[in-house]
């Protein structure tokens, strides 16, 4: 039925090494997991070519474990990525940060604020004063819709 496609012991060897060393180059060069199931299958053809010469069953250790590799560590990494909050870029980082008004805002009017120190355009639904702190809630190009800060309610003296 089959005949066996034996292959010299070293030459096996050699042969899984260079394909473990080229999907390892691989997945380096990647960084997106691409190969690395394939390196692990690559090692178990490499594990199977020291107890047989007979290439089909490397072959077959080989897709086997990258198959089973894959289907374990897959679903595993999706879950992983999906926890991870965005990263926000750019501008939007400073969504979310207090700034103080530089130049009084009107509604439907810009003014300046600032913010680590650079100054900004902004836009306020709510009238702000020179000095007042405010809040960034969105960043449209070069400009900053912002509210006033929320002002911690003053403490009540506890003597009384």
């Amino acid at each position: 039925m089959f005949q066996p496609i034996l292959v010299p012991e070293p030459a096996a060897i050699a042969g899984w090494l260079i394909a473990l060393a080229l999907f390892i180059i691989l997945e380096a060069a990647t960084v997106s997991l691409v190969s690395i199931w394939f390196a692990v299958g690559a090692l178990a053809g490499l594990i199977t070519s020291l107890f047989t010469g007979n290439l089909l069953y490397q072959l077959l250790a080989f897709a086997l474990v990258s198959a089973a590799a894959l289907a374990v560590t897959k679903p595993l990494v999706g879950r992983m990525r999906s926890r991870r909050p965005a990263a926000a870029l750019g501008l939007e980082r400073n969504i979310g940060r207090r700034a103080v008004v530089v130049q009084p805002l009107r509604p439907g009017l810009s003014g300046r604020v600032r913010l680590d120190g650079v100054d900004w355009s902004a836009v306020c639904p709510s009238p702000l004063e020179a000095g007042d702190e405010c809040v960034v809630t969105a960043v449209d190009s070069a400009t900053l819709r912002v509210e006033p800060a929320r002002q911690p309610a003053p403490e009540t003296p506890s003597h009384l």
